[in-house]
């Protein structure tokens, strides 16, 4: 299984989505910072990242960690709120593996960390 690294500031939300991949058995490193993303990166599979608030900081901080080289080998995966069409424009700009509304990560996240992962 993955190790994943969960950047979802919302406390209550990123602990349903850290318990749910962890029952799929994944580990999780759930961080709320721009720097935790950073130094929690090195043993990582995958990342998931929140976009419902502060998409633009996010997707730089994304296309920052891809330019550095500190993404190869590691999916991505980008949730946010389904009435934000711009903000999956970003998202997908940016180069997310996989972008969805938040509603589908509540939902679906373990299964598709494992589909994204088991491709790569």
């Amino acid at each position: 299984m993955a190790h994943v690294v969960a950047y979802i500031p919302d406390l209550l939300f990123g602990s349903r989505v850290q318990a749910d991949l962890v029952a799929d058995g994944h580990t999780v490193a759930l961080v709320g910072d721009a720097g935790a993303v950073r130094d929690a990166l090195s043993s990582a599979n995958a990342l998931v990242v929140d976009l419902t608030d502060d998409v633009s900081r996010r997707a730089e901080l994304v296309e920052s960690l891809s330019g550095e080289g500190l993404l190869d080998g590691i999916r991505t995966l980008a949730f946010y709120s389904h009435v934000e069409v711009d903000t999956r424009q970003r998202a997908e700009d940016t180069g997310f593996d996989l972008v969805i509304p938040r509603s589908r990560m509540a939902r679906e996240g373990a299964a598709l960390i494992t589909r994204l992962t088991a491709t790569f």
